[in-house]
């Protein structure tokens, strides 16, 4: 699939090895105007399947026999960070987020045209205490020119908005995970990034993103059932050091950790754009 060239700085074409894998991965540009503001949800399949759990956070409970000055505050269980206990989000990103999921990955970006963001796993085990992160904050990278309501191929933006997290993949084994896993070398990735990073192991682990795709099925699916125009194969990867094409990318051993951690029975989430989009 053709690339648009660099920006004014010089920096070279985004490239992978195979022209298929260029256009499922979706590490896609500038649409020619932004689109509605709603949330896109996406449900995952609640199967179960043999793995880890995510952990659960509970609030201290305190010793309702303790006396002194501290006494009551040991007693008092820790405030939620939030109406769902993640703070940052505004009503209408809320009320995208499944009532039935117990797992949400916030990446929250720098700015509506950075390419840097921050990823926090959250998980909503215990009613009374609401959404609590447990794992992160983490280094990310989204698209080279940000983010997008409105993502169509090639814009180089990351789309906007709460999106299923069911199924998995790579070019390596996986390491130990309860989502539907496919290893196959057509995960394979070379070439050079748009700060000329090497883009080797981007794709031994990752995760679908269920923007413009089948729910469940492999992240090699080509199938996009909002058309071929408004692109697809939208990932969570491995970082490789810069901007991706659309995709979303964390560390590797946090993908490896992410991979263990989530659990289709609690319909995990990504909720992810920048900083404003996200207070919406």
């Amino acid at each position: 699939m053709p690339r648009p060239g660099p920006r004014a700085s010089g920096r070279p074409p985004y490239t992978v090895c195979a022209a298929l894998l260029l256009l499922l991965a979706g590490c896609a540009a500038p649409s020619a105007a932004p689109g509605p503001t709603a949330m896109r949800t996406t449900h995952a399949p609640t199967a179960v399947r043999t793995g880890t759990h995510a952990p659960t956070a509970h609030a201290p409970t305190g010793n309702a026999g303790a006396a002194g000055p501290g006494a009551a505050a040991a007693r008092r269980p820790a405030a939620p960070t939030g109406p769902l206990g993640i703070r940052m989000l505004g009503q209408v990103v809320r009320s995208a987020i499944p009532a039935e999921s117990r797992q949400a990955l916030v990446v929250t970006g720098n700015s509506p045209d950075s390419s840097e963001a921050t990823a926090v796993l959250y998980t909503r085990d215990d009613p009374t205490v609401g959404w609590q992160p447990v794992a992160g904050p983490w280094p990310a990278h989204n698209a080279l020119y940000g983010w997008t309501d409105e993502h169509y191929v090639n814009d180089l933006r990351t789309p906007i908005g709460v999106y299923g997290l069911t199924a998995a993949g790579g070019r390596l084994e996986a390491p130990g995970t309860e989502l539907p896993y496919v290893q196959s070398p057509a995960f394979t990735a070379s070439g050079e990034g748009f700060d000329g990073e090497s883009l080797e192991g981007s794709f031994d682990y990752v995760i679908a993103i269920d923007y413009n795709r089948v729910p469940g099925a492999s992240p090699l699916d080509p199938t996009r059932p909002l058309g071929e125009e408004r692109g697809g194969g939208i990932w969570l990867h491995v970082d490789h050091g810069g901007p991706t094409q659309g995709c979303v990318s964390i560390p590797e051993d946090r993908m490896e950790e992410l991979l263990r951690i989530l659990d289709p029975a609690k319909v995990p989430v990504i909720v992810m754009g920048d900083v404003a989009a996200l207070a919406r």
